[in-house]
């Protein structure tokens, strides 16, 4: 039902080697516990993975103190219409709602953000999220390419629109929609694909580093990005934070850990990658080009790169999305997706309680 408008979602074929950084071999490593900043965490996605992180944001607030959206719509935006499947209303409302239409582009075709925001409340009161109160302080950065025709800027604006809803102030809330970029996470590589297009790897030079703009946004003043990461990139066994075989996740992911980080508390960045731009897809390419790891490495933050697959039944996600529409439950009600309780946010949570628990010292014999 959905396989042809989610073609438009990002893919890439190339993989980049990873000869800069240590790595650890098979079999992979557990994730540790590297006594983290707690009430410090944020979280940043493009495209499914900025609907994930709208939903983790939301949803864990009283955890993060900002969040990154990059070409993605606000928390439960597959919500929208309580009478239509939230399948439906993911790749339609959610991604580009005038594509198919007949009869010109209503603003009712996008998501109701007054009824989303009113949804966050309610779902808050009944303890499904947690309270909306603890948004009022957070930064959000989003970001909109005025060339993006797969997650189209009309929808885009209602992210904001949300966030300003539940009473964020102006200045907490940087939204950029002036670019003429494509589908895809910026960069000011001369190396990445040219700024309008709307192609594989979903990474392109717009002369802009997004990752460190993100992060500015949301913790201030930052020193600049490292010209090259020389820190530990960890490939740690992610399926121990799983308990659902409906989630899609992979069995491994990626945490970056920068040399002060082994030894201070750091701070912890989520970033949560596109369809298809997992590392079964690409290996390493969404998490080393991207450029988090080089603003980590000089302004103590660790990188946690939560990892989904494609999988064709059980549950359906041939494009190895973020689950914003409810495939983790089969498509079929009641629908979590957007709760704390959602596996893949459950899952990611128990990566960040890991990070934020005391490091163990190894005595020395």
């Amino acid at each position: 039902m959905f396989a042809q408008p989610l073609k438009s979602l990002p893919a890439i074929t190339l993989a980049l080697s990873l000869s800069s950084l240590t790595m650890a071999q098979e079999p992979s490593a557990s994730l540790p516990a590297l006594s983290a900043q707690a009430n410090q965490t944020s979280v940043s996605g493009l495209s499914s993975g900025a609907f994930m992180a709208a939903q983790f944001h939301v949803a864990y607030s009283s955890k993060l103190v900002g969040a990154g959206v990059v070409a993605g719509g606000p928390w439960n935006c597959a919500g929208s219409n309580p009478l239509i499947a939230p399948i439906t209303t993911a790749v339609s409302t959610c991604m580009d709602p005038c594509k198919y239409s007949w009869f010109g582009c209503p603003s009712n075709l996008y998501p109701n953000s007054g009824y989303l925001s009113d949804l966050a409340k309610t779902t808050a009161g009944l303890g499904h999220i947690d309270p909306i109160e603890n948004l009022k302080d957070d930064k959000v950065y989003i970001f909109s390419g005025q060339k993006d025709k797969t997650v189209v800027t009309g929808v885009v604006d209602t992210t904001a629109e949300f966030y300003q809803k539940l009473g964020l102030a102006d200045a907490q809330v940087f939204y950029n929609s002036s670019i003429e970029a494509g589908h895809a996470f910026i960069t000011k590589d001369p190396a990445d694909t040219s700024c309008a297009k709307t192609e594989p790897p979903y990474i392109n030079n717009c002369e802009i580093p997004q990752a460190q703009r993100i992060l500015t946004h949301i913790y201030g003043k930052l020193k600049p990005a490292s010209a090259k990461p020389t820190g530990e990139l960890l490939r740690f066994n992610q399926s121990e934070f799983i308990d659902s075989n409906l989630t899609s996740m992979d069995s491994d992911a990626y945490v970056y850990i920068p040399k002060s980080c082994k030894t201070g508390q750091c701070r912890v960045h989520i970033s949560i990658h596109g369809c298809r731009q997992g590392i079964s897809e690409i290996g390493t390419t969404y998490i080393e080009d991207t450029g988090y790891m080089e603003v980590a490495d000089t302004n103590q933050l660790i990188i946690l790169y939560p990892q989904v697959k494609k999988s064709q039944l059980m549950p359906m996600n041939p494009r190895g999305c973020w689950d914003f529409w409810g495939y983790s439950s089969n498509n079929l009600p009641p629908y979590i997706y957007y709760r704390k309780d959602a596996p893949q946010m459950l899952a990611i949570n128990r990566m960040i309680d890991r990070l934020l628990s005391p490091a163990v010292q190894v005595s020395q014999q």
